[in-house]
């Protein structure tokens, strides 16, 4: 069980039936996959599936890939130990604190 293991089975749970045919159960098991794509950060963006029936197992890569990745617009090479500010905002945040001190004296003797 992984990260976006919670979305996946909320899938399954929601659509999940006995005696599925097997196209329908690829498509169930494909969606919970892209839902825990889409719905977690750390997981990746491919679907592979493997079907096993009697006496015989079936690997299917890619069957699907969910979350295409874009394309980079800017170049992100840095020198080590410098990231690069875009932009910068100072703002004075006004705080009112109200500080009194309550508690007996610890003993120390």
């Amino acid at each position: 069980m992984g990260s976006g293991s919670l979305a996946a089975m909320a899938t399954f749970e929601d659509r999940f039936k006995p005696n599925m045919e097997l196209e329908e159960a690829k498509k169930l098991v494909r969606d919970a996959i892209a839902a825990g794509i889409f719905n977690d950060l750390g997981s990746g963006s491919n679907v592979d599936l493997c079907v096993i029936t009697k006496g015989k197992v079936d690997y299917i890569r890619p069957h699907d890939v969910a979350n295409q990745k874009g394309v980079r617009q800017g170049s992100y090479k840095y020198k080590r130990g410098t990231t690069a500010v875009l932009t910068k905002s100072v703002r004075s945040l006004p705080i009112d604190i109200e500080t009194t001190v309550t508690g007996e004296a610890m003993d120390t003797s």
